[in-house]
This record gives C-alpha cells, sequence and structure tokens, in this order.
C-alpha cells in the first residue's frame, strides 16, 4: 500500500513539475515573440527613425502613429449606434491618414449623422441628418525615448462644420469652424501596458455666433497581447463644457484580420447622462504596405 501511495505521489509531483515546466517555457516563448515584434516595428532593418510601439485609441483615435514615418499610410471606415433614449444615433466616418514625412501625420475624414425615431414614433425632435464636418489635422510627435517606451506629440485638428442635408441647397453649405489643438503622451509599461492622455481645447464658432469653448480629457489604459497588435482596454472620454463633466466610458478590443487589416470594437457606457444610453462602434483599420513578423 506504501509503495503505490508512494508511486501515486511520485507521478503526480512528475506530472505537476512537467506542467510546470511547460508553463515556463510558453511563459518566454511568449516573451521572446513580444521581444521580436516590438523589436521589429521599433527597430527594423532599414535605416528609419526609432519609433515606440503604442496601442491606439478606438475611439478618439491618434493622428497616424506617435513617431510615425515617412511613407505610412493608413484607412479608417467607422460605424457606431448610441440609444438616446427618444431617439437612435447613428454615425460613421471614412477617414485618411498619412505621414509625409517622419513624426508628422496627416488627416481627413468625412464624419455622418444620422438619427431615427425610435419604436416609430415621432414624438418631439431629433437632429437633422448630416455630413458633420470636412475634417483636417496634423500631429507632430516631438520626442520619443526608446529608453522610457516613451512618445509626446503636439496636433491640431480643424474642422469646417456643415449644414444639415436638406439645407445645403437653401444656404451656404458651411455654418462655422471649430478649432481642436491638443497634446499626447503615451508610455508603455514593459511590453505589454499601454497607457495614454489626449488632451486640450475644443472652440467651436459658428458664423454670427459667440465662440463656444470646452476641454477634452480621454485617458486609456490597454493591455496588448504578446507577439501581435491585438489589445484589450479602456478608453475614458472626458469634456467639460459649461462648468458641467460630460464623462463616457468605451471598453474595446482590437483583432488583427491580416497583417495590414484590423477590426476595433468598442462599447458606449455613458456615465451619470440621463439622455444618453448604451450604444457600439466599429472600426475598419487598413494599412497598406504595412509588414510585420509572424
Amino acid at each position: 500500500m506504501k509503495k503505490i501511495l508512494f508511486l501515486a505521489l511520485f507521478g503526480f509531483g512528475s506530472f505537476c513539475a512537467s506542467a510546470q515546466e511547460e508553463i515556463d517555457t510558453l511563459k518566454v516563448q511568449r516573451q521572446i515573440l513580444d521581444s521580436l515584434f516590438i523589436e521589429e516595428v521599433e527597430k527594423p532593418k532599414t535605416s528609419l527613425k526609432p519609433k515606440v510601439l503604442h496601442a491606439e485609441p478606438l475611439y478618439i483615435d491618434l493622428i497616424r502613429d506617435l513617431g510615425a514615418r515617412k511613407g505610412e499610410k493608413e484607412w479608417n471606415v467607422g460605424f457606431g449606434m448610441q440609444d438616446k433614449r427618444r431617439y437612435d444615433e447613428f454615425h460613421a466616418l471614412i477617414e485618411y491618414e498619412w505621414a509625409p514625412i517622419d513624426r508628422l501625420g496627416l488627416e481627413v475624414e468625412l464624419p455622418v449623422s444620422l438619427y431615427s425615431f425610435r419604436n416609430g414614433n415621432p414624438e418631439g425632435s431629433v437632429p437633422a441628418n448630416k455630413l458633420e464636418s470636412i475634417k483636417v489635422a496634423g500631429q507632430y510627435t516631438f520626442l520619443v525615448s526608446e529608453k522610457r517606451n516613451t512618445s509626446l506629440a503636439v496636433g491640431y485638428i480643424h474642422e469646417f462644420a456643415l449644414v444639415d442635408f436638406e439645407k445645403m441647397g437653401e444656404m451656404n453649405a458651411f455654418k462655422g469652424n471649430l478649432f481642436n489643438p491638443f497634446f499626447v503622451a503615451a508610455k508603455r509599461w514593459g511590453s505589454n501596458y499601454h497607457t495614454l492622455i489626449y488632451t486640450g481645447p475644443r472652440i467651436e464658432k459658428g458664423y454670427g455666433k459667440q465662440a463656444e469653448v470646452g476641454f477634452e480629457a480621454n485617458y486609456n489604459l490597454h493591455y496588448m497581447v504578446s507577439g501581435t497588435r491585438n489589445f484589450i482596454g479602456l478608453e475614458l472620454n472626458q469634456e467639460f463644457v459649461n462648468g458641467k463633466s460630460i464623462a463616457t466610458l468605451r471598453p474595446q478590443m482590437r483583432l488583427g484580420l491580416a497583417e495590414n487589416l484590423m477590426i476595433g470594437i468598442v462599447s458606449t457606457i455613458p456615465i451619470a447622462q440621463p439622455d444618453a444610453g448604451l450604444g457600439s462602434f466599429v472600426r475598419i483599420i487598413y494599412e497598406p504596405g504595412f509588414k510585420a513578423m509572424h
């Protein structure tokens, strides 16, 4: 009996040791794969500028990657929906980003908003359908610290606000401007954890109207899966307008479908906003010419 018990314990111990050894081996393999992937992105064999790999938020996204390299480009198509209690809001966008020189990213975006009554019950009023604006933007990464895995950037977004679709032929298509300078700070902690803050004032000036001044602060925390650009994370978007704070949580994930094609999926959770309910957003990201090791 003692011999059987001894053999059983010995076998169990050997199994545990083998399992632990396999776990340790997989952990080391993931670390090696992750290190190789980061090195491939940050230090390619060609003589390019240094760059730190950061997780980019999916809803309030950046104007190209931080530390963008000349020739990089990206197409984005996005679709979203949010419950506005009395009606549903649908929004879509198409944008093109490119880097004409190292560390400078440029962008052109066309955002569209559409509205419909809920359950076919046309009570009250809803905003008019419209192409929100013609949006142009630039972002310059002025600091890339490989030692600290940190990047800092400044940028500017200008939107030429447009009138509603139904008024396009009746009056001037442009109704005002939106000015939005911003600052970005991002840091990668180790190989997998990423933090980023994106903040700046937002000034809306309609023709013949007084300017409305607000402030935005967007906080981001992501975990990037080793050896990939896939991640899960949380984006917190906060606006300060007329002394009030409006905050929205956006849990999100990004999945690579191919080496140059990704999809981002975002949930929208308003905080203390009685006129807003849950929502969702999907972003399709296509980077022509992007190549990474598998």
